[in-house]
This record gives structure tokens, C-alpha cells and sequence, in this order.
């Protein structure tokens, strides 16, 4: 991932309703949900849910689906990954096992480690 598309994803991100819509449809699943019932999860009207959905879409980190006359919108989960190791591919200076985390060596996504890390000078 370019730092110019990280950038448009978490700007997309820097909102109240657009980090809430996200954290919505990431609980929901790759079937995601009309933009009818987020609107209405989300406590916004129809108008201002698709102009935030429509920032979300255009990031990456979600994908729209036209289903009659409803667009359901649903994460992209692919958009999702690649930010997110955008984010912690450098963590611990590149080296996962410094986190103290089997689980996150193994996904490459860097957790802080629970106490000091053995062979790390602060």
C-alpha cells in the first residue's frame, strides 16, 4: 500500500459515523447490510449515511452491491488487510517476535507485548 492510499483510508476513517459504519459492517460480515439499515443503526439520515458510505467506498475499505433497488454495502475485507499491515509492518522494528506473540508472528500483525520483552534495551 502507498502512504497516499493509507492516507485516504484513515481519512475516510476520521469521522464519528463513517469509524462507527465501518465497525458495523466489519462486525457484520462479508454479507454486509443495506445503507437503509445503517442509516438507522447509526442514527443519521439516509442522505448523510451515503454520502459517509460513498467516502468508506471510495478508500477501499468498503464495497458497494446494487440488489434491486438497495445498495448493500459490505467491508472489503482485502482494502481492510492491506491497511492494516500497512500500519504494523514495521512494528517492532520489523521483527514480530519482539511483541512476545506467537499469534503475532504468525499473522504479521503486531500486538504490544504483556511485560518486557527479553533482548529489547530501553
Amino acid at each position: 500500500m502507498m502512504d497516499t492510499s493509507a492516507v485516504a483510508c484513515l481519512a475516510a476513517l476520521a469521522h464519528e459515523h463513517r469509524l462507527r459504519m465501518f465497525r458495523i459492517l466489519v462486525k457484520q460480515g462479508p454479507s454486509g447490510m443495506p445503507a437503509g439499515e445503517i442509516a438507522a443503526r447509526v442514527g443519521i439520515s439516509a442522505t448523510n449515511t451515503s454520502f459517509h458510505l460513498k467516502e468508506l467506498d471510495r478508500s477501499g475499505l468498503l464495497h458497494a452491491t446494487r440488489q434491486g433497488r438497495q445498495i448493500r454495502y459490505a467491508v472489503n475485507v482485502e482494502g481492510m488487510r492491506k491497511l492494516l499491515t500497512y500500519l504494523t509492518e514495521d512494528c517492532c522494528q520489523g521483527r514480530p517476535e519482539l511483541c512476545g506473540s506467537a499469534m503475532a508472528a504468525a499473522s504479521k500483525v503486531c500486538r504490544p507485548a504483556k511485560g518486557p520483552v527479553k533482548g529489547v534495551v530501553k
